[in-house]
């Protein structure tokens, strides 16, 4: 199934288009980048604002002039790795194998979210002003939907569930792959494996309950992982 154009990352000529920066206003930029990636990583996205500029080395105002709200901050740190993961998607999809495709893609998103606290958080918070967030979100499920799809028709997939179950699953999961991953490295791929053996064809079982609707999914994910708050 073809991404439709929503679900494309921005381009470069669709990002805002400012004036080139002077050499110190670039500097402070990529400070704030950097401190901001750091934060992320170690705190998630709920961290304070005033902390990341002072990692940064700049004042508050010149963290507020460069992003004005916290989505242009985080569209800027995660830009690069989002788009990877839509690219890894696209790749996926085109697969023969769809179960080995979805488990391979899944793969890789975790080892994303082992190393990035903050990117575990993106995954379950909505955040306004990060239009390569929203371009994940639904690529992300787009891409999970028809791998899913095709790996139930090739007899591999239990034919009783649905992308919010394994989606619900995996973000369960992904909030303990960081301390898992600084515990071990690499020891989350043993719990992935476990949760992704559940979804196999041979272990369908009558389950209780249906499953949660995408509304459903959503709201759970905002309680998990709670609205930053505004810059």
């Amino acid at each position: 199934m073809a991404p439709s154009q929503n679900e494309k990352a921005p381009s470069q000529n669709e990002q805002k288009k400012s004036p080139p920066l002077r050499s110190d206003a670039r500097r402070n930029r990529d400070l704030l980048v950097a401190a901001a990636r750091e934060l992320f990583a170690e705190q998630g996205l709920n961290v304070p604002l005033d902390e990341i500029a002072k990692r940064a080395g700049v004042g508050n105002a010149t963290l507020y002039r460069r992003f004005p709200a916290r989505g242009d901050l985080v569209e800027a740190v995660f830009h690069e790795d989002l788009t990877s993961v839509m690219a890894s998607g696209e790749e996926a999809r085109l697969a023969r194998d769809a179960w080995g495709a979805l488990t391979a893609y899944l793969e890789g998103v975790c080892a994303l979210l082992a190393r990035d606290r903050g990117v575990g958080d993106l995954m379950t918070t909505g955040i306004e002003g990060a239009p390569t967030l929203d371009a994940i979100h639904a690529h992300n499920h787009a891409t999970v939907s028809e791998l899913m799809r095709r790996a139930a028709e090739a007899g591999e997939l239990r034919t009783d569930v649905v992308a919010e179950d394994l989606l619900f699953a995996l973000s369960a999961l992904g909030t303990s792959l960081p301390a898992v991953e600084a515990t071990r490295p690499g020891s989350w791929r043993r719990p992935l494996a476990l949760l992704l053996d559940g979804f196999r064809a041979e272990a369908q079982r009558p389950l209780p309950e249906r499953p949660l609707t995408p509304a459903e999914t959503d709201r759970v994910y905002r309680e998990m992982g709670g609205e930053p708050p505004a810059v």
